[in-house]
């Protein structure tokens, strides 16, 4: 027997719940950094609407603005006053909520809410270093944290949990520290029973320069080791995806600061780290290519323009700051990189993962995991310079496995009990 429809009550109400599960994921200050967004959305929708007229006019062979994509004139002055209009709107809300945010503090802002934790980390990853650059409330800070907290060493060390054995875990793009958990599946906690570490999670705006991120991860690596309440007997680090190139990242600034936690890393694992970058990011440049060929089109490279500083990172695997300063990010070139080995004194480990289920040098090079190719996650290059070195011991392919499903795969569970237990 089919099961009854729902009446509209029963939908009323299970509307009703849902608002309120909503409601529960909300701070107070996300109203404001809402209309941050709404404000910056608008300016963006008008620059494009502007570029667009001002390529009409130039077809007719009309002058436009001093600037570019500025129209001149009665045009120019009514775009002006959109802008005008929209930055004093967006002001005085800031203003307005600003004041009401006290009042707005709810109960259950001290409560673990996932959903909006992943909410938070895709949109950083999207637009992170814009919200950052307009100190929006939605940008997310750095932090180590334990079961989505930031850490307490006091309270750890009290509690006699702290061992000796510190592991480091690093998420990678538009995600964060609760998504290690897959399903039933942590490989933070399997190391934690198997081996008796320690882990530590680092929460960190992914939309930033990977380089941005790895200079301030680096302070907080030292800080973290030397804070930490019992002695450290090893210092291991995990990274997925984008969070190996934080590492690296980190590792260098590390060697330039004379930081004393890079003499006690012990093991550094990768997991389908895009080492010399990722494909689907490359396809990114070629749209901004694409839209900006004609001057009808043109205006609307903005859309592709978007994304943020962390996403043209994984073009080619930035991971320094020489990488992409003085360099236009959305222009498209030959890859700038300064050549970066892996740190020195290191057991630094590569898995990589490609959706082929069989053995197949063509489906490998094509699939990949669907996101990072083999000879990236493992570091291969056709120049010498940028090749990085690992060991055919500190190498593993998983076969039929995605990029996402590196974080609960069973026969990379095993990988890392084996390798960090030798």
């Amino acid at each position: 027997m089919a099961a009854p429809s729902p009446t509209p009550k029963g939908k009323a109400a299970r509307a009703a719940a849902a608002t309120a599960a909503a409601a529960r994921q909300l701070r107070a200050t996300d109203a404001r950094g809402v209309a941050r967004l709404a404000t910056l959305a608008t300016s963006g929708v008008t620059d494009i609407a502007e570029g667009v007229h001002r390529s009409v006019l130039g077809s007719m062979g009309l002058p436009g603005g001093k600037e570019a994509g500025r129209t001149r004139g009665l045009t120019g002055l009514v775009y002006q006053g959109i802008r005008g209009i929209t930055r004093l709107v967006g002001a005085g809300l800031q203003a307005a909520l600003l004041r009401l945010e006290p009042f707005l503090e709810q109960s259950n802002q001290a409560v673990v809410q996932p959903e909006r934790e992943a909410v938070l980390a895709a949109l950083n990853g999207v637009m992170g270093d814009r919200l950052a650059a307009d100190r929006n409330p939605l940008a997310l800070a750095m932090e180590l944290r334990q079961q989505g907290r930031p850490i307490d060493l006091a309270a750890l060390g009290a509690s006699g949990q702290a061992t000796g054995k510190v592991l480091l875990l690093i998420h990678g793009l538009c995600m964060n520290d609760l998504q290690w958990q897959r399903g039933a599946h942590d490989h933070g906690t399997l190391l934690a029973k198997e081996l008796g570490y320690t882990p530590v999670y680092v929460r960190y705006n992914t939309g930033l320069h990977t380089s941005t991120n790895g200079r301030e991860l680096a302070g907080r690596i030292d800080a973290l080791l030397a804070d930490w309440p019992v002695p450290v007997s090893e210092f291991t680090v995990l990274a997925h995806s984008m969070g190996g190139l934080v590492m690296r990242s980190a590792c260098q600034h590390a060697a330039d600061a004379g930081h004393p936690w890079l003499t006690r890393l012990d093991k550094l694992v990768f997991l389908g780290t895009p080492h010399h970058g990722a494909p689907l990011e490359r396809a990114g440049n070629w749209v901004d290519v694409v839209l900006g060929s004609t001057p009808w089109s043109r205006p609307f490279a903005r859309l592709g323009q978007l994304r943020s500083a962390g996403i043209t990172d994984l073009r080619y695997g930035h991971v320094q700051d020489a990488d992409w300063q003085g360099h236009d990010r959305f222009h498209r070139k030959a890859d700038p990189r300064q050549p970066l080995p892996l740190p020195a004194d290191v057991a630094c480990f590569a898995v990589a993962a490609t959706l082929a289920r069989e053995r197949s040098p063509v489906s490998e090079r094509l699939l990949g995991d669907g996101l990072v190719p083999l000879a990236s996650a493992l570091g291969r290059h056709a120049l010498a310079q940028h090749a990085l070195v690992f060991p055919k011991d500190r190498q593993l392919v998983v076969y039929g496995v995605g990029h996402m499903q590196l974080l609960d795969s069973p026969r990379v569970a095993q990988q890392l009990v084996h390798w960090l237990a030798g």
